[in-house]
């Protein structure tokens, strides 16, 4: 069994007790030391008894010793609180001690009731007084009370006559009485003591586990961004090389293969992009832009985007029309809701999806209803909980990692949009979030996209010191008719880009990986070459970093940038912009 104090605890009640005393020992001299002046004055002035001079002067040189001693050698409690204890208990047995000597020295023989009555109160007015201040150690306690108490009743047994015995025995009841006052006193203070510092070292306790969560948090974080960061280097490649084979296979009989491939492709950089979500949200990293949204819009993008998945699975996806105008980030808002889409079409083995909003007075009520397999009470309170999934103990790839809804309560806390949940166990389930309406704005309607295909840039120059990766990407482009060239430092790419200025082709895009080899800045190397070769050269970032200094400084730069892995489309679509000469920064997501 646990000690409930154990000695270091104990150790640290009592150097705090020493504390105390040391802390209350002047208010504490200046008032015994008035007592008893005060007292000796009295008996003096009515006795001229020369003892009580003598007790008088023994008082007072007792109380500058130990004023002496104690401005002398303050008390190092943190050290010796054992020893302070002991040197305050022998100070408090001579304090009493000499009190003691008061009925002996100041009241003379026979009956002298005033003079008694006067040294009764004042001695036990110092007692009680003298008791609760020096009850925060325990020893102090008989110590102080006992010596001049029981010298008191002695004195006034010694007498012998009935007045004086029956003195004698008030005095003994009183002693007993405050003996008894004092130790309860000393127990309420101990305690006290005790229990603040066992909440000091919970609190500690606390503030460590809280630190060590928060560094297992930074460095699982760090872990995330280095892994997604090497891993995106070959997925980019792959993307991009299985990109060039599929097109060249496209209406053969081995397309089916190619496509599979990109499909496989595809699900490993949406997993790779999901577990950077987590990584930027757990980081801080994201900041979003609140501002007026139409849910419309909203809506019909995220059935383009599931249509096809819920047709796969024989399942009605139903996102109903709205008027409704809400405040949020238009992009996080929808990444969070297609997550709960996502998330109520994988566990909807039939029947369908339904995406609602309705407006309740100041909020908008935007729900997510499924038909699926619901969640059961006992598993409500883990489904945010990373890689976490009900009914998938097989780890089925096609259920994903079990991150999506952790993706969905951090956006909803980050947006402080309120998300409730309801489900039954076979019945479907529905998650409601709650945002703050606002009013239609009277906007234009965006015009209608170019149903043409953009047209892509003449010639693109490919920064980037990963041979494989400047194969895959001069492939790609060589199979949608782009000229491009390939370098893998900063001189090369300035020869080239000097060269073609003189040519009838020069170069429209630089692609450019933001970190090259032998930890050249590819970001640094990019902006030099655009502001010597500007206006006309356009520069597209590409890169796997995740950390949030390097991140910020690629955004200052107003540059466009790709995350890798990147999908093919992706890439073609960020170079059409660029042809267009579309400079507005964007963060592109593969």
């Amino acid at each position: 069994m646990n000690d409930p104090h154990p000695p270091e605890l104990a150790q640290r009640v009592l150097r705090e007790q020493v504390a105390t005393v040391h802390a209350n020992a002047p208010a504490a001299y200046l008032a015994d030391l008035l007592t008893a002046q005060s007292l000796g004055i009295g008996l003096f002035l009515a006795t001229w008894r020369w003892q009580v001079l003598l007790w008088m002067a023994l008082h007072l040189a007792l109380t500058l010793r130990r004023a002496y001693r104690r401005y002398q050698r303050s008390p190092d409690a943190a050290d010796h609180p054992e020893y302070w204890a002991r040197f305050n208990a022998r100070n408090v047995l001579l304090r009493s001690c000499v009190w003691g000597l008061a009925p002996w020295l100041c009241v003379p023989p026979g009956r002298n009731l005033g003079l008694w009555v006067m040294v009764i109160v004042m001695m036990m007015g110092g007692c009680a007084g003298g008791a609760l201040s020096l009850a925060v150690l325990k020893r102090n306690i008989p110590r102080f009370i006992v010596p001049s108490m029981a010298s008191l009743t002695l004195a006034l047994a010694w007498r012998g006559d009935s007045t004086h015995l029956f003195l004698a025995s008030g005095c003994l009841l009183y002693m007993c009485v405050m003996i008894m006052f004092a130790l309860q006193h000393h127990r309420l203070l101990t305690a006290s003591l005790t229990m603040r510092f066992e909440k000091e070292a919970l609190a500690e306790q606390l503030s460590h586990q809280i630190a060590a969560t928060q560094r297992a948090s930074e460095e699982k974080t760090r872990f995330l961004a280095a892994a997604s960061h090497d891993l995106r280097q070959p997925m980019h490649a792959i993307a991009l090389f299985g990109a060039v084979i599929e097109k060249k296979l496209r209406g053969s009989e081995d397309w089916d293969h190619a496509a599979r491939l990109m499909d496989a492709v595809g699900t490993l950089g949406d997993s790779l992009d999901t577990l950077l979500d987590i990584s930027r949200l757990d980081a801080g990293e994201v900041a979003p832009q609140i501002r007026p949204v139409e849910l419309n819009p909203l809506f019909l993008a995220l059935n383009n985007v599931f249509v096809a998945q819920a047709a796969d699975k024989d399942l009605q996806l139903r996102l109903r029309a709205t008027p409704c105008w809400v405040l949020s980030d238009p992009q996080l808002l929808q990444r969070l809701l297609s997550n709960l889409v996502d998330n109520a079409l994988k566990y909807t083995p039939r029947g369908g999806v339904v995406v609602a909003a309705r407006a309740r007075g100041s909020q908008v009520w935007i729900d997510v209803r499924d038909t699926g397999i619901g969640i059961s009470h006992e598993h409500l309170g883990r489904i945010f909980d990373e890689f976490y999934q009900v009914g998938n103990p097989g780890r089925d790839r096609a259920r994903g990692l079990g991150i999506g809804l952790s993706i969905v309560q951090r956006l909803s806390r980050l947006l402080a949009h309120p998300l409730q949940v309801r489900s039954r166990p076979h019945r479907g389930s529905r998650f409601r979030l709650v945002l703050p309406a606002v009013s239609a704005l009277g906007v234009a309607p965006s015009a209608a996209r170019l149903a043409a295909a953009s047209p892509l840039p003449r010639r693109v120059l490919v920064l980037d010191d990963e041979a494989a990766i400047r194969q895959a990407v001069t492939g790609l482009l060589q199979a949608h008719g782009v000229t491009s060239d390939a370098v893998a430092g900063e001189a090369e790419a300035e020869a080239v880009l000097a060269q073609a200025a003189h040519g009838s082709t020069p170069v429209d895009v630089l692609l450019c990986d933001v970190r090259l080899a032998d930890g050249a800045d590819g970001l640094a190397a990019a902006q030099r070459l655009r502001a010597r070769f500007a206006p006309r050269l356009q520069v597209l970032l590409i890169t796997g970093e995740t950390a949030p200094e390097r991140r910020h400084q690629m955004h200052d730069s107003g540059l466009q940038v790709l995350l890798k892995p990147v999908a093919a489309d992706r890439l073609l679509q960020a170079l059409a912009s660029l042809a267009r000469h579309e400079t507005t920064h964007v963060v592109m997501r593969s």
